[in-house]
C-alpha cells in the first residue's frame, strides 16, 4: 500500500459513506446491547495511555479462573488464535490458516484495538472484541473485505507468552 492523498481520503469519506454509516451505527448498538438479565453485553475497555478511545469486549471464559495469569506489555511476544469478521459477520482473516492455528506477534505490532485488547486479557482468556474504526484501519483501503472505515470484531484466545517466564537457575 502507498501513502494516500488526502484527495484519495476525502474520496474515501464520500464513496464509503454508506458503508461507514452502517459500521458505526452497528458499534454503536454493540455497545448498547443488554443481556437477558438487562446487562451490558460488552465492556467498554479504555486504556490507560489514552483515556479518549476504546474496544468492546465481551469474555467466553470465567475470568476469574485466570485471575492469577500473565498479561502481556506492549512489548510482549504473544501466541493468539483468532478468528476476524465484519460487523455483518463476514470472516476475513483467521490464524486458523496458520500451522497450528497460532498467530504470534508483539503486542505492539498490531492495530490499536488488538493492543487495547491483548493488554487487557490475561493467559487462557477467550474473548470476543469489537475494534472502532478508528482503532483499526480508519480509511484505508485493505482489502476487497476491509474497506475503509471498517468495524473489526475478533474472536480472540491468548494462548501463551512466550519468553515472559525466565528459568530459575539454581545457584549452590
Amino acid at each position: 500500500m502507498g501513502i494516500i492523498s488526502c484527495k484519495e481520503t476525502e474520496d474515501y469519506w464520500t464513496q464509503y459513506e454508506t458503508w461507514r454509516n452502517n459500521n458505526d451505527a452497528w458499534f454503536i448498538e454493540q455497545l448498547g446491547a443488554k443481556d437477558e438479565a438487562g446487562n451490558p453485553v460488552y465492556t467498554k475497555v479504555v486504556p490507560s495511555w489514552d483515556r479518549s478511545i476504546y474496544v468492546l469486549m465481551k469474555y467466553y471464559n470465567d475470568t476469574s479462573l485466570n485471575r492469577d495469569a500473565q498479561s502481556p506489555y506492549q512489548t510482549s511476544t504473544v501466541d493468539v488464535i483468532y478468528k476476524g469478521m465484519l460487523y455483518n459477520g463476514t470472516p476475513f482473516d483467521s490464524s486458523y490458516q496458520q500451522t497450528d492455528s497460532i498467530y504470534r506477534t508483539r503486542v505492539n505490532q498490531n492495530i490499536k484495538g488488538w493492543i487495547i485488547a491483548l493488554e487487557q486479557m490475561k493467559v487462557g482468556d477467550s474473548c470476543r472484541v469489537i475494534i472502532p474504526q478508528t482503532l483499526g484501519y480508519g480509511s484505508q483501503y485493505m482489502s476487497s473485505l476491509i474497506l475503509p472505515y471498517t468495524t473489526l470484531v475478533f474472536d480472540m484466545k491468548l494462548v501463551g507468552i512466550p519468553g515472559l517466564e525466565k528459568p530459575v537457575i539454581d545457584e549452590e
